[in-house]
């Protein structure tokens, strides 16, 4: 029997200096890419973190006013694991965040004002491969941070944003969606890996919440896993992988 053709995942473009990440909740990245991104930060490139909500419905345990603040110390603390200093919190409402011109106008004015030549979010489409649906905030901020990309570039598209300081940016290059079930582009895990395990294992709060294992063996297990599985499309490297549309 023939073996099934895998496509190969090609190298992610290096010629950019900044990036931003843009995603619903804290711990998205985490979970996610933060192994590429301490990467990208080692390389002495510039990544800027921008948070839809404070993921303050995430925790049940938890009232939102107490689980709100605690998220976003958490967030922040991963952050800096990974060599991230900027991060920015959209406030928008967890767990029923809307796509709209509300949360595109928002996102539009990060790319405006970071002016970013990568940018990256989480997977926007209704499901996680074939497995399991994928939650309304996902969608939502992937598919409105894809097309405030293009509202950034175009003067005439919030220009309200213009008397605030912020001028059109239309110097985005790519975008890079992590978790992505059609993946395109991979980096290699490898020099990240442990960063990236110390910055998940910052959002302890939520993952005790969310299982009884051991935390540190949760959060190894979990991106060893992931970066391995991606390393039969990158040439035997443990990587993160990215669907990457190129403007």
């Amino acid at each position: 029997m023939t073996e099934p053709d895998i496509s190969r995942l090609r190298p992610m473009p290096e010629d950019w200096q900044r990036a931003l990440a843009v995603v619903a909740h804290p711990d998205d990245l985490e979970y996610g890419c933060s192994a590429a991104i301490a990467a990208w930060t080692d390389a002495g490139r510039e990544v800027v973190y921008v948070l839809a909500t404070r993921g303050e419905a995430g925790i049940d345990s938890l009232d939102p006013a107490t689980c709100g603040p605690l998220r976003e110390r958490e967030q922040r603390a991963g952050a800096a694991v990974v060599g991230v200093s900027a991060v920015e919190f959209l406030d928008h409402p967890d767990g029923v965040v809307e796509y709209g011109p509300a949360l595109r106008r928002d996102i539009a004015a990060a790319v405006r004002r970071h002016r970013p030549e990568l940018v990256v979010t989480l997977n926007h489409r209704d499901t996680w491969g074939d497995f399991a649906w994928n939650t309304p905030d996902h969608v939502a901020v992937g598919r409105a941070t894809l097309d405030a990309v293009a509202d950034a570039g175009n003067r005439w598209i919030f220009p309200e944003h213009r008397e605030q300081g912020l001028e059109p940016w239309d110097g985005v290059r790519w975008v890079a969606i992590a978790g992505s079930s059609r993946p395109t582009h991979a980096v290699d895990a490898r020099p990240g890996l442990e960063r990236a395990v110390r910055s998940l294992l910052e959002h302890r709060t939520y993952i005790e919440a969310l299982t009884d294992q051991d935390p540190e063996a949760y959060a190894r297990d979990f991106l060893t896993a992931r970066t391995t599985a991606t390393a039969e499309r990158f040439g035997g490297t443990p990587a993160v992988a990215f669907e990457v549309f190129g403007r």
